[in-house]
């Protein structure tokens, strides 16, 4: 079940342009569809190298969209929306995060990339981490932002706490009680406004839809565990990034994967959260840009 452009997600590209974000977007919004009737939204930009996003549990292709200028002028970035997630099908029930790998395999295959670098933040990098125990063949190269290889305690009973929230169906509430875990300290004392802008956004945009897909895509993540043993058999350029104030995948958590995958570069970006793509943009841009040319 999906719409082509809710009028929900027309006000937020609206609110993006007004702030000077470039979306773009393809005027044909493309939609792979999945063997069991799933509809999967999905956006590619520019030419050259491949690259794939995916985002974390909150996000969207629009989250991206003040990455598409700078990246797709010297690569072919391709966006995707998870199950659950901004213009991809609503599921009626809950799955676990694997279902994600084989439709990353199934858009590979209808795009024609025999190889690809991808990128997975948070959530994403989960499932990055996932399709790189499967299919490291189809991969030029791994990046995992904010990226663990299981769930703390702390994190599944942050999750529940956000389930807990997200079940009020009040976007501001939920802003809230949510998103503080995400951002650091350093980022709410520079940028208050920016994040009342957002908590706005949140009031206006979630619906009651989004909420029961977040809650599937959180309850997904509870079986999720990849070994050191696992992790060891991963041999494609690996990138880590972490950051210092993250609370959610703390960078000594992190230290997991940089230990156990053998090709793996770990960078810590200073006084930031989860949220380090975004409250530091160009740090964040200039280190993946660099470890993908230096991978082409």
């Amino acid at each position: 079940m999906i719409k082509a452009l809710d009028v929900a997600q027309r006000a937020e590209i609206e609110e993006l342009e007004r702030r000077g974000i470039y979306v773009g977007g393809v005027s044909s919004m493309p939609f792979l569809n999945s063997s069991d009737g799933a509809r999967l939204y999905y956006e590619v930009y520019g030419e050259g190298e491949p690259i794939i996003f995916l985002g974390g549990i909150m996000m969207s292709t629009l989250s991206w969209a003040s990455f598409v200028p700078p990246v797709s002028r010297k690569f072919r970035l391709i966006l995707f929306d998870f199950r659950d997630q901004g213009q991809s099908s609503r599921m009626n029930e809950q799955y676990d995060l694997d279902i994600h790998v084989g439709d990353l395999l199934s858009l590979l295959d209808e795009l024609g990339i025999p190889k690809i670098h991808m990128l997975g933040l948070s959530y994403g990098g989960q499932v990055a981490l996932r399709f790189a125990l499967s299919h490291q063949d189809r991969l030029k190269s791994l990046m995992l932002p904010n990226t663990t290889s299981f769930i703390s305690s702390h994190l599944a009973e942050i999750g529940k706490a956000w389930e807990i929230a997200a079940e009020l169906n009040d976007g501001e509430k939920f802003f809230q009680l949510a998103i503080p875990f995400v951002y650091s300290g350093t980022f709410y004392q520079s940028s208050l406004d920016l994040l009342r802008q957002r908590q706005g956004m949140f009031k206006t945009l979630l619906t009651k839809e989004w909420f029961e897909g977040f809650i599937r895509l959180s309850r997904s993540t509870r079986n999720y565990y990849t070994s050191p043993e696992e992790l060891k058999t991963i041999m494609v350029p690996t990138l880590l990034i972490g950051a210092e104030e993250d609370i959610l995948t703390p960078v000594r958590l992190m230290e997991t994967i940089h230990e156990s995958v053998k090709n793996c570069e770990f960078v810590i970006i200073p006084k930031a959260g989860h949220g380090a793509f975004l409250e530091k943009m160009n740090e964040f841009l200039s280190i993946i840009m660099g470890f993908v040319i230096k991978h082409s």
